[in-house]
């Protein structure tokens, strides 16, 4: 086995440069189930290349999502259930929760929201290209996908902002910016019972209590609604059920889509002759959607745990062994995707993992993540003549996501 080109480092300050595409090409070809000695507590298996992510993802017998898919933390059993979201089951439990939500998800149901959606984006982009100059992570990307998900959940729109805050400060919760408070320090022990060890959860549980309380009294066609009525096994929703529900519908709703419109945005300013290529061919639309949210790849990573002795890829995983699976690393699988680091609105097939692929936790919002993508490009483009950088963007320190928090630009209207 050749030496690794650069160093194996899978820590929050290697992604903040954004993702490290030779390490990932070097694992995939030469380790690609490498176990790595995290410096934060125990070790694990990365997996690197797409065929192997599937499978693992697909095999929730062997590799189970009970102890937890978002943290590499060792959890305690009494962290375990305290954070346990729909993400952080298996079926038949898993299968059980999303149908309590899954209607509101579905292809038909987003539909709906089509005329609501053109309307918002045409109202946003009217407010923020007159300004030439601009945030567009803040005056565009996060705009939109908070809004429709407050319409979603029966949220009121003057709440948006509280939402993106909460979400950023969970979601960047390694990021010193954006909180003060993470597993990478000592002090976080006491809020190890929170999602991300973040004591900003607190106040979204409490946000979301008072939501409850209120649809209890006045029942709407919402999905709080949904939350508070439905019941799983014929029991209603826990206080700690709904809480789990309640933040995972926020943060994932809202983060996921603002990065994938707004890495979108910083490939065609990247590859501007894509943009003209899109303009040129609208019928492109719905293949340049798929290659976004692959470029994007707004989630960086997922976790499983072995429930039993296991070996993949010749590497010997043993029962109990976490295994890190890697959305960064098999969106650009060069066994898949030919040229990968080529942004190509045409690329077809295009069998990216962005929402998973082959199991059960494939993402609740991928229709209406796929939907706000175009909608927002469609309205776009026949708005600007040009757009381009106005300084560096800024990402968020942080592993799990692949997240923009700055993008300055400059616009010329058409």
């Amino acid at each position: 086995m050749s030496a690794p080109p650069v160093a194996i480092d899978f820590e929050n300050d290697t992604f903040a440069q954004g993702i490290p595409h030779e390490m990932f090409r070097w694992l995939r070809d030469n380790d690609p189930v490498r176990w790595y000695d995290w410096p934060h507590g125990k070790g694990y298996w990365a997996v690197t290349r797409h065929d192997d992510l599937v499978a693992v993802h697909k095999d929730t017998a062997t590799f189970s999502s009970e102890t937890g898919a978002t943290a590499l933390e060792d959890l305690e059993p009494d962290a375990i259930e305290a954070r346990k979201s729909m993400l952080d089951t298996d079926p038949p439990r898993h299968t059980r929760l999303r149908a309590l939500v899954n209607r509101g998800f579905t292809p038909r149901a987003v539909a709906a929201y089509t005329d609501l959606l053109r309307g918002l984006t045409g109202h946003i982009l009217d407010r923020a290209l007159p300004q030439g100059e601009f945030d567009f992570v803040d005056e565009v990307a996060a705009v939109l996908p908070i809004r429709v998900l407050c319409e979603i959940l029966g949220v009121p729109h003057e709440d948006n902002g509280k939402l993106i805050e909460w979400g950023d400060a969970m979601i960047g919760s390694t990021d010193p910016d954006l909180s003060d408070i993470s597993y990478e320090h000592p002090d976080s022990e006491r809020y190890r019972l929170l999602p991300f060890r973040s004591p900003v959860a607190l106040e979204l549980y409490e946000y979301g209590h008072r939501l409850a309380a209120e649809r209890r009294k006045e029942p709407r066609d919402d999905i709080v609604t949904k939350l508070v009525q439905g019941e799983v096994d014929g029991e209603r929703l826990t206080e700690r059920e709904f809480d789990a529900m309640f933040l995972l519908l926020v943060v994932a709703g809202n983060e996921t889509t603002r990065q994938a419109i707004a890495h979108g945005m910083q490939a065609f300013m990247d590859s501007p002759e894509e943009l003209e290529r899109l303009r040129a061919h609208p019928e492109l639309m719905p293949t340049a959607v798929e290659e976004i949210i692959r470029w994007a790849t707004p989630v960086l990573h997922f976790r499983r745990t072995a429930t039993r002795d296991v070996e993949l890829r010749g590497a010997r995983i043993t029962e109990g062994d976490k295994v890190v699976t890697w959305y960064a690393s098999a969106n650009f699988d060069e066994r898949v995707f030919a040229d990968p680091l080529r942004f190509d609105v045409g690329r077809r097939p295009n069998d990216h993992v962005s929402f998973g692929r082959g199991g059960p936790h494939f993402c609740l919002g991928a229709h209406l993540a796929k939907l706000e993508v175009r909608i927002m490009f469609e309205e776009l483009l026949p708005r600007i003549a040009a757009i381009e950088p106005a300084g560096p963007a800024r990402r968020m320190r942080t592993n799990f996501t692949n997240a923009l928090k700055a993008m300055p630009v400059r616009v010329a209207a058409a």
